[in-house]
């Protein structure tokens, strides 16, 4: 039996992938086989030996420490895309908040509560202070055309916008989903330059921190509303607060506040509410299950973090699963094993991921060994061997 801990309240819908003849899960369980949990911050935590797998229900981990886990050889696996409407909708509705003025109306309008009957009235002489502009034939440029990047680019696209898209790293499957009116951008500065709103939906990376800065900021329209629902270190919010000051950006949104945020004008901080939808968090709690138990079932990675992605259907024999260093003659000394012991590799799979490698080895024997499965330890490099009998 598998036994799964829980870090976070794990919504039951995707706790019920896992079957209770096979799986036991709780919030406290000694030697679990695999993590589950959402925002729980596991950097200062013992991460147990038994553990396998950690699963974030959500796209970002860094709330996980992945060269602990990788040093480790366990599999950390994210949910892209799971949340991506929850926070498409959010941009869409940040994009016309920002272009009228509907918060600051309705914050004075509460204001009238006194006026009675001359409400009506003052609401006509006052509401000329908070209007806008339609989205409609302005220009809107995204930054990263993942999952969350396109949805936002074809909603947008469909609101009448003209829409700018950026994405040097844009996956197949991605660029397949692109309406095709969204216009390829050859280059950031021209981006910038046309961008009457931008929305960042790229990851947090050593070269994306602080990627929205003073430099970018000069290369922009006088005006432009800035919608950052990707990570808050995007932006270097001093760089901000001088642009707003000047009237280069008139107005940032942000669902990552902070002290210094939340005092400055013209911003508007959502208190992280990008993937805060009932559909978001069962979509990321299933997505989560399924791929655990997919890697504890069939020895299949999708969707990791910190290993190459390696799939690949079963055969009728026992499935052998080795997590090694990437480095030369592990896969000759693996097959010396199971030669001696007269097995014969039907189908066989090898990924790498920087310095780690994934084999995934069908056999034509019914039950790999617990004698085998130690002399494949025993190799130099290896990490982890799994052993899963015939189906």
């Amino acid at each position: 039996m598998y036994k799964i801990q829980t870090l976070n309240k794990i919504d039951q819908e995707g706790l019920q992938v896992f079957p209770t003849s096979a799986y036991q899960i709780a919030n406290e369980i000694a030697d679990p086989d695999a993590i589950v949990l959402r925002s729980f911050s596991m950097h200062d935590m013992e991460i147990p030996s038994s553990v396998k797998a950690i699963a974030r229900a959500g796209a970002g981990v860094n709330n996980i420490p992945l060269a602990k886990c990788t040093e480790k050889g366990i599999v950390v696996f994210n949910t892209p895309g799971a949340n991506a409407n929850g926070v498409k909708e959010l941009v869409i509705a940040g994009l016309l908040l920002a272009s009228r003025d509907l918060i600051g109306g309705v914050q004075w309008a509460k204001t009238l509560t006194a006026e009675g009957d001359k409400v009506p009235a003052l609401v006509e002489k006052g509401k000329a202070n908070f209007g806008g502009t339609e989205i409609k034939g302005k220009t809107l440029a995204v930054f990263g055309l993942g999952a969350i990047g396109v949805l936002v680019a074809n909603a947008a696209q469909s609101l009448g916008m003209n829409v700018i898209g950026y994405d040097p790293y844009i996956l197949i499957e991605h660029a397949w989903n692109l309406h095709h009116d969204v216009v390829r951008a050859r280059s950031i500065e021209s981006m910038l330059a046309k961008a009457d709103f931008i929305t960042l939906q790229i990851p947090l990376m050593n070269e994306t921190k602080g990627f929205i800065n003073a430099e970018k900021l000069k290369m922009m329209k006088d005006g432009v509303k800035i919608l950052n629902f990707a990570r808050g270190e995007l932006v270097v919010d001093v760089d901000v607060k001088a642009a707003i000051e000047s009237g280069k950006v008139g107005a940032y949104f942000t669902d990552f506040p902070n002290a210094e945020l939340l005092k400055m004008e013209k911003v508007v901080a959502i208190p992280h509410l990008g993937a805060s939808t009932n559909e978001s968090e069962v979509n990321c709690a299933v997505m989560a299950a399924e791929q655990v138990r997919n890697f504890f079932e069939n020895g299949n990675i999708r969707n990791s973090v910190n290993f190459p992605a390696a799939e690949m259907e079963r055969n009728c024999g026992a499935r052998l699963l080795i997590t090694n260093k990437n480095v030369p003659n592990i896969i000759s000394q693996i097959t010396t094993i199971l030669a001696q012991d007269g097995i014969n590799i039907d189908n066989m799979l090898n990924k790498n991921k920087g310095d780690i490698a994934y084999n995934i080895i069908d056999t034509n024997a019914t039950t790999i060994s617990g004698t085998i499965v130690d002399r494949l330890e025993t190799i130099e490099g290896v990490f982890m061997v799994r052993a899963l009998p015939a189906k």
